[in-house]
């Protein structure tokens, strides 16, 4: 069974001490990454695979241990090497306490630097198998069971060509999965080309999708390929597959079944390796009654389906989604770490989110803006929050409020039509046409 070579990150302030630890780390055939700061980790271990977390303690702005404490609740599966030049029977017990598996002592030979490596490697798992690529949940998270089942549909497509329909609300995360798909899989080093169908004009789509020869129509100057050529051998992404016009839909399918496409003004025809993900947020067996969408390219597009599910039914994820959000633009744009309060976490389970992940994000960071230190209920924006909805008064014709109104002051005058006449300001005769 093949390894890899671990990926150790290594965080301390004093480049010296950065550069002698990558130096020993790499020849002991170890992958390094270098961060001189928490903030630069935090980057790092988001966007990378990390196996051990190596950190110094003492650091401006934010310190090693609160670097432990954070890692240690957001990625609780990576072991944590201290090294410190402190050594302390309390300071020990607050490095353990806060997360780290081990800790070594400032000055450290080589030796005692290997050993403290591999013995922390080994506590989680002695053995790295090899992997495809990065986590899926790099990216995409949750632990909901519509999450899970679509985590697992990406498994099973990742290496092979199968074209995959992607169904789902808008803001669910159709074009995550769609690249998770090919990130994850054995064509991962190959183009991924996205293209928004229903963002380009009808008229151009063909070109754009199949490209062109010089002269095909006005303002074409010269040969271009289009995205399928920019495709060839990775994956073309076709977001809103239901705004594309029936004459682009022909030549879809054909590129399908054929694997070949025809550029607009040429007769030359072109041999591709392109595997199609397409994504829509319309119901496409209605188009297809509507005779708007060819019922053989929906067959040809649905070898395997993927519908993925609007937030408000994985509510269990909104609490990992938050947690992500506000990690990314506190750094961003507070340049530190916030928290959430219980009571506006549950306003955020609450909520229906209409719009959702794209709206929770958005939820976010408009309350990481509005906060300073944890976001509250006052950092929220009001259409989250408990409304109460009076019922509508019914509209009615103005003789008829006014008939209504009159007979009230009748009631209060016990029909005394001479005292109502003149509460009202009318004369009796009025007050009899008023009735009739």
């Amino acid at each position: 069974m093949e390894l890899l070579k671990e990926n150790i990150l290594i965080v301390d302030d004093d480049i010296n001490i950065l550069e002698l630890l990558q130096r020993h780390l790499q020849s002991l055939n170890y992958h390094i990454y270098k961060a001189v700061s928490v903030k630069q980790a935090l980057y790092i271990l988001k966007d990378t695979e990390i196996d051990l977390l190596i950190t110094d303690i003492q650091m401006p702005e934010v310190d090693g241990l609160e670097l432990i404490k954070y890692a240690s609740e957001h990625y609780p599966k990576i072991p944590k090497l201290v090294i410190t030049g402190f050594p302390s029977v309390d300071g020990a017990l607050n490095v353990i306490k806060s997360g780290a598996t081990d800790y070594l002592t400032k000055p450290f030979t080589k030796e005692e630097l290997k050993i403290s490596v591999k013995k922390s490697l080994e506590s989680i798992s002695p053995i790295k198998l090899v992997k495809s690529n990065k986590n899926l949940n790099i990216e995409m998270i949750g632990n909901s069971p519509a999450f899970l089942k679509i985590t697992d549909i990406i498994n099973r497509v990742k290496d092979n060509k199968a074209t995959v329909l992607v169904q789902g609300e808008s803001g669910t995360g159709k074009e995550l999965v769609s690249r998770a798909i090919h990130y994850s899989g054995k064509f991962s080093r190959e183009p991924f080309i996205a293209v928004n169908c229903a963002a380009i004009p009808e008229n151009l789509l063909e070109a754009e999708l199949f490209g062109y020869t010089k002269g095909a129509f006005t303002g074409a100057n010269e040969n271009r390929n289009g995205f399928f050529q920019a495709a060839n051998k990775g994956t073309l992404f076709l977001d809103e597959i239901g705004n594309a016009s029936l004459a682009v839909q022909t030549k879809l399918l054909r590129a399908l079944q054929e694997k070949e496409i025809t550029k607009v003004g040429s007769q030359k025809v072109e041999k591709i390796d392109v595997r199609i993900i397409a994504a829509t947020n319309e119901n496409l067996s209605v188009i297809i009654d509507q005779k708007k969408f060819r019922e053989d390219l929906y067959y040809r597009l649905t070898v395997v389906q993927i519908v993925v599910p609007p937030l408000r039914d994985r509510k269990e994820d909104i609490k990992l989604l938050a947690d992500k959000f506000i990690k990314k633009y506190g750094i961003e744009y507070k340049d530190r770490l916030l928290s959430i309060s219980q009571n506006a976490l549950s306003i955020l389970q609450r909520y229906q989110w209409p719009g959702n992940i794209r709206e929770l994000e958005n939820v976010i960071q408009h309350a990481v803006i509005m906060s300073d230190h944890s976001i509250d209920l006052e950092n929220l924006p009001d259409n989250l929050k408990y409304k109460i909805n009076f019922p509508k008064a019914s509209l009615k014709p103005l003789a008829e409020i006014e008939k209504e109104y009159i007979q009230n002051v009748l009631n209060a005058t016990n029909n005394n039509k001479t005292k109502a006449a003149e509460i009202l300001q009318i004369d009796r005769k009025t007050l009899r046409e008023k009735l009739k």
